[in-house]
């Protein structure tokens, strides 16, 4: 069953029309619909085109948290092979809401790391939403000192709404673990290549996305605060999120004219949800290409490339 976002609406009632005509005509022998159902098929391609031909911030928002929409676990199942999950911090506990391990990416042995959402209510819940805990990012940690000391390169899929902001999380130190991943990501001698494959959200994104080559997918978003977040600290209203969501420039868009990203994934029409083999494809030559590019490249120019690419960030937006 398709899922439909609030302005995809009139989209919803032209193809629920397609379907039921040509559910009649099953049901009732000698019925030929077939000419109708194409004529409401085209205009709704139609329709789904000039619905996506230029989104506005807060329907790209809408998009990126599409319930639908592949996660972490989708992509590392389609694109990875000999995947072995690592679980635990050696220290508190194993975060659900952080997946990783090593696997193989065509011919190259790596590690990967991600923000897993869950795609029902209890994986969601199990997974927390993909908001990770002290833990989870202690646990990435571990995953990229493995990788660092056996010469690995790390893949990071980031897809999260932000850290947990819980009592119990901070308890455990949750914003000295995000520094500490952050810290982390900066100190690989290895390549590191993030893709932003939903949501980004503040620095329990940064923590995974702190790489040599970012990327995102074209209908993702990722930024300091939420668009809802935002609208309630500055108007104490949070359905301003729609002039939030603008003024933040969120938008893979917006990020690649400051030089906050490096590449955008196209995604197939109508969003990654609608053809999740297509929006695969288009992450595994980004990986491939961005990876490729990285190579010959020693431990020391991998860091020092690295720290320069966030230390210079926003010039580029500024000089323009």
């Amino acid at each position: 069953m398709t899922h439909y976002l609030e302005f995809e609406k009139p989209l919803a009632e032209i193809e629920g029309k397609a379907n039921e005509l040509r559910a009649l005509a099953r049901t009732s022998e000698g019925m030929d619909v077939e000419k109708e159902a194409a004529a409401l098929d085209q205009k709704a391609s139609q329709m789904l085109k000039d619905l996506y031909k230029n989104l506005i911030p807060w329907r790209k928002c809408q998009v990126a948290r599409h319930p639908d929409r592949p996660h972490c676990k989708d992509y590392i199942e389609a694109l990875f092979t000999e995947y072995t999950p690592l679980a635990g911090d050696r220290n508190f506990a194993d975060d659900h809401a952080v997946m990783g391990g090593l696997a193989r990416f065509g011919d190259r042995s790596v590690v990967v790391i991600g923000h897993e959402k869950g795609n029902d209510t209890k994986s969601r819940i199990e997974r927390n939403f993909g908001m990770a805990r002290p833990e989870g990012y202690r646990k990435a940690i571990r995953l990229m000192d493995l990788a660092d000391r056996f010469n690995l390169p790390v893949i990071a899929l980031v897809d999260t709404p932000g850290a947990y902001p819980g009592k119990g999380a901070e308890e455990r130190g949750q914003s000295e673990a995000i520094a500490r991943s952050t810290q982390r990501c900066l100190q690989l001698g290895v390549p590191m290549v993030s893709v932003i494959i939903g949501e980004g959200g503040s620095g329990g994104a940064v923590a995974f996305a702190t790489a040599n080559k970012v990327a995102m997918l074209e209908h993702s978003i990722y930024s300091v605060i939420s668009p809802e977040g935002c609208a309630s600290i500055l108007w104490k209203d949070a359905e301003k999120m729609r002039e939030a969501a603008e003024a933040l420039r969120l938008t893979a868009q917006d990020l690649s004219k400051l030089g906050v990203i490096d590449k955008i994934i196209p995604e197939p029409l109508g969003g990654a949800h609608r053809d999740p083999l297509a929006a695969t494809d288009g992450v595994r030559k980004a990986l491939e290409a961005m990876l490729k590019g990285l190579d010959g490249k020693d431990r020391d120019a991998l860091v020092k490339d690295r720290r320069k690419k966030f230390l210079s960030m926003g010039s580029k937006g500024l000089a323009a």
